[in-house]
């Protein structure tokens, strides 16, 4: 009882406290809270070693975790590559891990380090590739010896440099899926031109000729110790880590210094630049021009006016365009800066396609306040503070000042240039930002470029000025073989193309049977290479030139409809948008190429049939047979034992422009009395695209007229 009443004394007592101090604060207004100086910044700092050999080394100990981690950085990057190998850095970046060393191979680089949950990662920028490592303090000498071996004497195997060059030929087919993509690497390519090395972009054919020897002979000048910085931060002793890296890398002797290569900037002429892409609803807009240095004085000064203009939800464009004029769902920019070559003046905003122009123009009136309504004094204290309070946690590990110390000495920056940064913000005054404003921000001279599908934009583009289309046609790789598409079309029959077609017809069910078939519907799934979630299709045929595919997405049902008069597609949300041409055209060349449809014609004098030739495909010795009929052209490989078509072959326009397609065929399976594949591996430019499965086909089908009408277009919202 004693217990309880002291307790409650002690609460009674707290609350007679607390009260006075709470009516205290509700009585002081919030601009009268003094703030307290901000503390003074001194980042634990990382202990510098230099060789004899020119190896520079950084140790910083952090022994919160029993944990090593390290990066070497070697000078030499993308930027040095032969324009006509574009991609080869990249490709090094990854063999250089994947191709192991002489004494072990990738794969069991993998096993060493997974059951010691450690990793060894290699990569490449613009200008310098790396490799590093992060393990268990107790695991550090085995797998350091690892990261020595394959600094020091990689293999770079020709099997990885194969699936290297797979995936490099399957991002490339995939580069204009995207649109912010495509507008980042295209403004990218305004700003510094279009041949810069900044700029350059790996194609099928720079990426083919890459060669393991390239990757040796680039290893061979590049990685030496003079133009290499090591850092390393973890729970070790610096005295006993460097005796032991003075060890190991004392004795090895310098190579020749890495020069970096002199680049000129070109930028594109200022004006509008249009890349169409029909099948968005949104436009992504880029405004471009040269940027600056770190280095450059107005470095400061140009970090204050984007944290006012362009950076976070307070700023100018945020609040203007976004919030109150509800013109853009993202927006944003400034003045760019990179190390060693001027960044890039970019102002990016994403909105809907009805909005484009009326939203280029409300980023122009942002421009033109700068000049009627400068950036004012609050607005600068207010940068400032937001700079300055968020800066320490860019730096609040000691990991990630030793990275931050490593870019310096890469770069010949001062090494208290981190430490210099509060200081010279906090000196930043209006006549600064004015400054760097008149000096590098120009509406006249930005290149503004616009992703979008023209048909739904509120004005022409052309209103606002001249506009010069961007073509972002992916060019086609070389063919690694000439036989899989006919030199010349053949202009006849041939007995044996004939005869062979005849056997096809019958393994198929017969040529009456076929001819019977006017329309079919199939039910399939697809699902991509890689292994993603499978899609569910239903396509309806009504043969000759009637097509309706309808796709199961997250989203709802998106279908595609092709008839003689029309091509569209349509999805619930997004309307009815027409088919590109070039699109329609390929929709009707795949009915034509359908394996129902050309053997129904196989005595009608316009399809040709002409055999020539041999080819192994699955293990099975085929009949190469090359079908033609107008603008249709396929090649069959038939084995002609069974009378199957085990594989196609095909040009066609994929999702990036033209392309060599492949589809092998396997598990016949008879419905109705007609036998047809259910199987089908398609590849794209000879890397596998996607795998298709039949589970069900239905001939004739009683077909709703409706399915192939284009729908009223739905109304848009009032603006």
């Amino acid at each position: 009882m004693k217990r309880r009443l002291t307790i409650l004394a002690l609460i009674i007592g707290t609350c007679g406290i607390l009260k006075p101090l709470n009516a205290a604060a509700q009585a002081t207004d919030w601009q009268q809270v003094p703030i307290p100086a901000l503390h003074a910044f001194h980042p634990q700092e990382p202990k510098r070693i230099e060789l004899p050999n020119g190896m520079v080394i950084f140790l910083q100990e952090d022994h919160e975790l029993p944990l090593i981690d390290g990066t070497a950085r070697v000078r030499g990057g993308s930027r040095s590559e032969p324009a006509n190998k574009a991609g080869m850095l990249d490709i090094y970046g990854d063999v250089w891990r994947t191709g192991g060393t002489k004494s072990q191979t990738g794969d069991q680089l993998d096993d060493f380090l997974e059951v010691r949950a450690a990793k060894i990662e290699t990569g490449s920028s613009a200008d310098s590739t790396s490799i590093s490592w992060s393990c268990l303090k107790g695991d550090f000498d085995d797998v350091f010896k690892v990261f020595t071996d394959l600094l020091r004497d990689p293999e770079f195997r020709a099997d990885k440099l194969d699936l290297a060059q797979k995936g490099m030929d399957d991002s490339i087919s995939r580069r204009n899926d995207e649109v912010g993509d495509i507008a980042g690497r295209e403004a990218a390519k305004l700003a510094y031109g279009a041949d810069n090395p900044y700029t350059r972009q790996p194609e099928y054919a720079t990426v083919a000729a890459v060669t393991r020897q390239d990757l040796i002979d680039w290893h061979h000048a590049h990685v030496h110790p003079n133009n290499m910085i090591l850092g390393i931060a973890g729970d070790f002793d610096s005295a006993a880590m460097e005796a032991k890296l003075r060890q190991i890398f004392g004795g090895w002797a310098k190579g020749p210094a890495d020069t970096s290569p002199d680049i000129e900037f070109h930028p594109a002429k200022p004006g509008y630049y249009l890349i169409p892409k029909t099948d968005v609803n949104q436009s992504n807009i880029r405004m471009v021009e040269l940027g600056i240095r770190r280095d450059d004085p107005d470095y400061y000064a140009a970090q204050v006016f984007n944290d006012v203009f362009g950076n976070g939800f307070s700023s100018r464009l945020v609040q203007s365009i976004r919030t109150a004029k509800g013109l853009a769902y993202t927006v944003g920019g400034g003045i760019g800066s990179a190390f060693d070559h001027p960044g890039v003046v970019r102002l990016s905003m994403g909105t809907k396609s009805a909005s484009t122009v009326e939203a280029i123009q409300a980023l122009d009136e942002e421009l033109d306040k700068l000049k009627t309504h400068p950036i004012s004094d609050d607005e600068i204290k207010r940068a400032k503070d937001s700079i300055l309070n968020s800066f320490v946690f860019n730096f609040d590990s000691p990991e990630k000042v030793l990275h931050e110390k490593m870019a310096y000495e890469f770069y010949g920056y001062p090494p208290d240039f981190l430490e210099r940064f509060r200081s010279a913000v906090e000196k930043v005054q209006a006549a600064d930002v004015a400054r760097v404003v008149a000096k590098y921000v120009h509406k006249d001279q930005l290149a503004v470029l616009v992703v979008g599908n023209t048909a739904d934009f509120d004005k022409p583009l052309s209103t606002l000025g001249e506009v010069k289309n961007i073509d972002i046609t992916i060019p086609p790789p070389p063919a690694e073989k000439k036989e899989e598409t006919p030199a010349a079309k053949p202009t006849a029959s041939n007995p044996e193309g004939k005869a062979l077609a005849a056997k096809v017809v019958e393994a198929l069910g017969g040529l009456p049977k076929l001819q019977s078939v006017n329309s079919l519907q199939a039910d399939l799934t697809e699902q991509d290479a890689q292994g993603g979630p499978p899609t569910t299709v239903q396509i309806t045929i009504a043969f000759p030139d009637r097509m309706h595919v309808q796709v199961q997405t997250p989203q709802g049902p998106f279908a595609i409809v092709v008839t003689p008069d029309a091509g569209f597609m349509s999805a619930a949300g997004m309307g009815v948008r027409d088919l590109p041409p070039p699109q329609k055209a390929e929709t009707v060349k795949q009915i034509h190429r359908d394996l129902v449809y050309i053997a129904q014609h196989l005595n009608d004098p316009a399809f040709i049939f002409a055999a020539g030739g041999t080819e192994t495909v699955g293990g099975v010795e085929t009949r190469i047979v090359d079908v033609s009929a107008g603008d249709m052209a396929i090649r069959w490989f038939v084995d002609p034992k069974t009378g199957h078509v085990v594989q196609e072959a095909y040009e066609a326009v994929g999702r990036s422009g033209q392309m060599h397609g492949e589809t092998a065929l396997s598990d016949w399976k008879t419905t109705d009395g007609i036998t047809l594949p259910a199987l089908h591996k398609n590849k794209e430019n000879g890397q596998d695209s996607s795998i298709v499965e039949f589970t069900r086909i239905q001939f004739n089908p009683a077909i709703d007229p409706k399915l192939f009408e284009k729908p009223a277009a739905e109304a848009k919202p009032a603006q």
